[in-house]
């Protein structure tokens, strides 16, 4: 289930002066974000990061504004990381659907994804999001299009076939990047830079939640978790919790 902390409203970035929009074609047989349809826990998940309508799932008192902090949970296999990586897409591309009503930049955006081992980022939230790690023929049938793919570059972390960024054509002309991360990296790692939006896949330690966090503050700008509560009531997972007034 969705739970989410309510702050202030995540606000976008203009797109840059004296680009015109480009297009991106849509229609790419291979891709999966134009067939993207969230069942009503994913589309709530989505909709909390925009102005929405509180229900239980808010803390007591939320006004409706967006929540710059989101998290769904729940069992293996449930779609969670395919809902984090849609969102994803979504902002890299700018590429929303007609009817997407959560968060919304209007130009190119910098993010970072993380998950707790580098083999586990490429093989659940990079698989997603590019293709086939193991498969370079493959990658552009994930959720960002081929044709918006502009680089992929390798990382030099010695893991086979984990990506150290991707360059993404965004439909303003610009150009938006996403960094995989891992949380044993340690929080140093995590640390310098200004960022849209951060991506948890998979429960994070409390530090490194609070650095991806942080590196939000200057732009306001968004943070999301998907995970399955493998840890237990961990520090982030009972933040979250406490803020809604326990689970429902």
């Amino acid at each position: 289930m969705n739970k989410t902390r309510h702050t202030s409203t995540a606000k976008g970035l203009r797109p840059p002066e004296g680009k015109e929009p480009i297009s991106i074609a849509l229609r790419h047989e291979r891709h999966n974000l134009i067939h993207y349809r969230p069942y009503p826990k994913q589309r709530r998940f989505h909709d909390v990061g925009g102005d929405h309508a509180a229900g239980p799932d808010c803390p007591p008192g939320c006004d409706g504004r967006a929540h710059r902090e989101r998290m769904l949970m729940g069992a293996n296999q449930s779609g969670k990381t395919y809902c984090g990586g849609a969102e994803v897409a979504f902002h890299l591309t700018g590429l929303y659907p007609e009817d997407w009503t959560g968060l919304r930049f209007v130009g190119p955006t910098r993010g970072w994804v993380g998950c707790d081992t580098f083999p586990n980022v490429r093989d659940g939230a990079q698989r997603i999001l590019i293709g086939e790690p193991k498969l370079e023929s493959e990658w552009g049938t994930g959720l960002i299009p081929a044709a918006a793919i502009v680089e992929t570059q390798r990382s030099g972390a010695g893991v086979p076939d984990l990506l150290d960024h991707v360059v993404v054509r965004h439909k303003s002309g610009g150009f938006s990047t996403a960094a995989f991360k891992s949380y044993d990296q340690g929080r140093k790692r995590w640390q310098g830079e200004t960022l849209d939006w951060v991506w948890f896949d998979e429960e994070p330690p409390e530090d490194i939640y609070t650095e991806g966090l942080t590196r939000t503050n200057a732009t306001r700008g968004a943070v999301w978790l998907t995970f399955t509560p493998l840890e237990g009531m961990s520090r982030v997972v009972h933040a979250f919790i406490e803020d809604v007034g326990g689970l429902r």
